[in-house]
C-alpha cells in the first residue's frame, strides 16, 4: 500500500454540472430554469417577504404599539447572584468593574439591582438604579446603595 494507490471510493466523487453548453449537453436551451418567468432570468432574486404578488403578509398585518425614543434598557443583577459572588469571593464592595470581571454585566450597560433573594451580610453595591425591595434589603443588613 502506497500513497500513489490511494484512490477516493466510487462513486463519491462526481463530475458537477455544466449548465448552458449546448443542445448536445441535455442541460442547453433553458439551463435548467424552465421556461420564462422572473426565475428563469439573469439576476433574479426574490424580496424578502414575497408571496407571488398575493398581499405579504408583513402589510396585511395591522400597525400597533409605540416605541419610546428614551427607554433605558438595564442590565439585571439579582441579590442572591451577588449573595453567592461574594461568599465564593469574599467580595464587600461590588462595582462595575467588579461585576464585569464577574461576568454578570457587559461592558457599556447600564444594571439595575433587583430584590430577590436574601441577603446576610452587608455589601456595598454601585449600579446604576435599585428596586425599593433591593434597597430595603440591602439597607435592612448593614449594606450600602450607591447610585450613578
Amino acid at each position: 500500500m502506497n500513497l500513489s494507490e490511494l484512490k477516493p471510493a466510487l462513486g463519491s466523487i462526481k463530475n458537477r454540472k455544466r449548465i448552458g453548453r449546448g443542445q448536445g449537453s441535455g442541460k442547453g436551451g433553458t439551463s435548467t430554469r424552465g421556461h420564462k418567468g422572473a426565475k428563469s432570468r439573469s439576476g433574479y432574486s426574490r424580496k424578502s417577504g414575497f408571496e407571488g404578488g398575493q398581499m405579504p403578509l408583513y402589510k396585511r398585518v395591522p400597525k400597533f404599539g409605540f416605541t419610546s425614543p428614551n427607554r433605558v434598557e438595564y442590565q439585571v443583577v439579582n441579590l442572591d447572584t451577588l449573595q453567592s459572588i461574594s461568599e465564593k469571593k469574599s467580595i464587600t464592595v461590588f462595582t462595575l468593574e467588579v461585576l464585569l470581571t464577574n461576568g454578570l454585566v457587559s461592558k457599556n450597560s447600564k444594571i439595575k439591582v433587583l430584590g430577590n433573594g436574601e441577603l446576610t451580610k452587608g455589601l456595598e453595591i454601585s449600579a446604576h438604579a435599585f428596586s425599593k425591595t433591593a434597597t430595603e434589603a440591602i439597607e435592612k443588613v448593614g449594606g450600602k446603595v450607591n447610585t450613578l
